[in-house]
């Protein structure tokens, strides 16, 4: 047991520091990639909440916050469900080229800072899950 909990700290850990990073990035006016690491902890923090509420071995591979959360068993409402969904999408258009130049136009500082709003919003409520 004391190895899933070394595990659970890891990606808690990680989600805390993936959160930090999104802030510095937005202080710098990076605001796409500053919502990349607010997704990616949100990521993080669903994988740690896998390895707490399953007994699975394998942590999934996935980008997909949606998909993460139904593996990791929660319930959610339907603008949780497209919460998720939309956060996902920033790591996608922060990531690929293709729809990375339209993405950053769209990351003006008032639209970033709203999004890392309901970035932590979701933050919280994950971390108010199982506590």
């Amino acid at each position: 047991m004391m190895e899933r909990e070394k595990i659970i700290e890891f990606w808690i850990t990680e989600a805390n520091e993936a959160q930090t990073v999104a802030l510095h990035l937005f202080e710098k006016k990076d605001y796409s990639y500053s919502l990349f690491f607010g997704h990616l902890a949100i990521e993080k923090l669903l994988k740690a909440l896998f390895v707490r509420r399953t007994t699975e071995e394998e942590i999934p591979r996935s980008h997909n916050l949606l998909r993460l959360a139904g593996e990791a068993r929660l319930e959610i409402s339907e603008d949780r469900q497209r919460e998720l969904v939309r956060i996902t999408a920033f790591n996608l258009e922060a990531r690929y080229p293709d729809y990375k130049m339209q993405f950053r136009k769209q990351c003006t500082r008032k639209f970033t800072e709203t999004e890392l709003a309901k970035i932590n919003e979701v933050l919280q409520w994950l971390k108010s899950i199982d506590r």
